[in-house]
């Protein structure tokens, strides 16, 4: 694809953007020793454009759901379990948040950090000596963040079954190379599931938000217009 002399201007400063450049007062200070004139201060007249021109450019570099699907298994052994046999809840989440994270890097090709985990509903207990098979998938990519959704089975091999343990929602930060938030690309869901778990990531988000403080329930509008009978 071919792309205008404005967009291209566009497009390098969205590569500055995911490479994390050190930025004070409009100044790319380059962690090479030789700096060339031209790029002390290479943007500085389209960077408060930028934002404006994200959402196109990260759609350039959108990824389909399957692009990072991740599958973790595990065996239950006598340490990972409680007084009951059965495994501990504390240890799978423990499983989940490796398996989350993951799968959001490779989405991202960035390290991430776990920023919320929310609606984890146990089902089922898996006891010791059964299979745990942990299935991790982006459901919907904002700004800087994505939703991980989460779904666990318990196999018993000796009777040959497999049943439902758990599932959960998690939602990671891309992080640049210094620690700061970074741009993450979109998501393309393509199955009908898929589709339905990037509709609701947005009203999930929003209640996030809401329960967290950090958005007022006017502001809801996925929300509202779910209880309104709309969504």
């Amino acid at each position: 694809m071919l792309l205008s002399p404005t967009d291209t201007h566009y497009f390098i400063a969205y590569f500055f953007e995911l490479a994390g450049d050190n930025t004070r007062n409009g100044t790319f200070k380059s962690d090479f020793p030789y700096q060339p004139s031209y790029i002390r201060n290479p943007f500085s007249r389209i960077r408060n454009q930028l934002p404006t021109r994200l959402p196109y450019l990260r759609g350039m570099n959108a990824k389909k759901v399957s692009d990072s699907i991740n599958h973790m298994n595990e065996l239950v052994l006598p340490n990972d379990t409680n007084t009951f046999g059965n495994l501990m809840g504390g240890r799978l989440m423990y499983w989940m948040d490796i398996a989350a994270a993951y799968c959001a890097s490779k989405h991202c090709n960035t390290p991430v950090v776990t920023a919320s985990v929310d609606n984890i509903s146990f089902k089922n207990p898996i006891k010791l000596g059964h299979y745990v098979h942990i299935e991790a998938k982006v459901t919907r990519a904002f700004n800087t963040s994505m939703e991980i959704h989460l779904k666990v089975w318990g196999e018993d091999t000796l009777h040959q079954f497999k049943y439902e343990s758990n599932e959960a929602y998690f939602t990671f930060v891309s992080l640049d190379p210094n620690d700061r938030p970074r741009t993450v690309p979109e998501v393309i869901p393509e199955t009908e599931a898929e589709k339905e778990l990037y509709d609701g990531a947005l009203r999930r988000r929003q209640l996030r938000l809401i329960l967290g403080g950090k958005m007022k329930p006017d502001d809801a509008t996925e929300l509202k217009a779910l209880f309104n009978g709309k969504g």
